[in-house]
Formats: C-alpha cells, sequence, structure tokens
C-alpha cells in the first residue's frame, strides 16, 4: 500500500523537518496565528473589550449568531488553507480543526453541523469539497449528526477572493437552497476561511428561511481586516 505516505506525513508541510508522523514540526505548529482575546461574539472581529458586540453586528444583526474561529487568517496559517483546499493536504484536518474541537468542549452544542456548499461545477474542477472534508472531521471528533443534502448552492458564483468586499455581498445573493430537513434545526456551518463573512450570511439567511431555529459558524481561519 502506497497510501500512508501520502495521508501521514513525517515531514513538517511548511519546513520539511522532522514532524514525528504530524503535520506541523513543534516550532511552525507554535507559529500558527492565534485569535484576539477581544472578539465579537457574533462575527469574531476584534473588539475593545471581550464580549461587547462590533458596531457592524449592532447595526445590522446578521442571520448567524456566533461564530467560532480556529486562527486569525496571516502566515502561516493561510499557506496550509491553500495546501489543503487545493493541494490535497488531507493530514492538516487535525491541525486545522483542534482549536474548534477545544473551544466546543465548553459552548453548547448544535444540533447538527453543515458544510458550505460548493457548486457541482466547481466541484468537478476541485475533485472534492474542502469544508464537507472539514465538517465530516468535526462531526466524528464531537459526535455531532452531519448535514451533506439539506442546503445546494444552485448558481456558479466567481471564487471570492478575487472580489471586494461589495461585491463578495452580491455575488452570493439567490446562490444558496435548503430544504425543509433543517427546520427547527440548530445548525453549525463550517467552512475554510470567512473573510467578509458574505457566504455565510446568505447561507444563514437560506437556513433560517427554511425554518432553522439559530445558525452559527465554525471556520477554520478568520480575516481580522477586512477591504
Amino acid at each position: 500500500m502506497q497510501i500512508l505516505p501520502t495521508l501521514w506525513q513525517q515531514n513538517c508541510v511548511l519546513c520539511t523537518d522532522d514532524a514525528k508522523n504530524a503535520a506541523l514540526c513543534p516550532t511552525c505548529q507554535s507559529d500558527l496565528p492565534n485569535m484576539p482575546d477581544s472578539l465579537c461574539p457574533i462575527c469574531a472581529l476584534p473588539v475593545s473589550e471581550p464580549g461587547i458586540l462590533c458596531g457592524s453586528c449592532l447595526k445590522h444583526p446578521p442571520a448567524y449568531g456566533r461564530t467560532l474561529a480556529a486562527y486569525a487568517y496571516s502566515f502561516p496559517l493561510d499557506r496550509l488553507v491553500h495546501a489543503f483546499k487545493y493541494h490535497h493536504q488531507f493530514s492538516l484536518l487535525d491541525t486545522l480543526t483542534a482549536p474548534l474541537v477545544e473551544a466546543l468542549q465548553y459552548h453548547p452544542r448544535p444540533d447538527a453541523i453543515l458544510p458550505m456548499p460548493l457548486h457541482p461545477g466547481r466541484l468537478r474542477e476541485r475533485g472534492y469539497n474542502q469544508a464537507l472534508l472539514l465538517a465530516q472531521h468535526l462531526a466524528r471528533q464531537l459526535k455531532l449528526p452531519l448535514l451533506t443534502h439539506s442546503c445546494q448552492r444552485t448558481r456558479a458564483t466567481a471564487e471570492q477572493a478575487h472580489l471586494t468586499r461589495e461585491q463578495r455581498l452580491e455575488n452570493l445573493r439567490g446562490a444558496f437552497a435548503c430544504d425543509a430537513t433543517v427546520q427547527g434545526l440548530h445548525i453549525a456551518i463550517v467552512d475554510d476561511v470567512m473573510t467578509s463573512g458574505s457566504s455565510v450570511q446568505h447561507l444563514a439567511q437560506s437556513l433560517k428561511q427554511a425554518g432553522a431555529s439559530a445558525v452559527e459558524c465554525w471556520v477554520v481561519a478568520r480575516a481580522l481586516h477586512i477591504h
């Protein structure tokens, strides 16, 4: 069998030093950018004091009620996300999700986990949905139900990374459809990166319209400086 060396690397993904069968060596693991202590509990952007809401969430509350982020989206975490998303570095699953699993030991659990849907055309192009892999891993770790067919991406959209904040907000309008299987459920959306929050906002709106009682967001990385 030749699959084990591919899935379980002995060298660090970032520096190639010996990682003792982990994805990262201890030095690179310690360099990962943690989230600040003072965050808006809804959108996870920095605020002046822990627990207070940011001005944006006060003025325009989003359709989701809480965001948990494992890391800040900056170097070298951005390289790991890219490697996982585009280059099949599945050995990073534990590293990318471990802070979420730890944080959720102290928070109420949702009824189910739902990965950010990927349009069928993009799925054929990439070969896999990175959000689904993250959600599957978290569902196993936390022993929570996983919803894989409750929401669909109904139209292809431009890559969010290439758009301005205003374009991101418009790009996802009407892009999701959710069915009645979410009715009455508290659902956690799982995705790799949250930048402007437009993707999770539009998906959360669709979930609420389909009857979900509450929606929160779990992401590997949160961009703390949005342009």
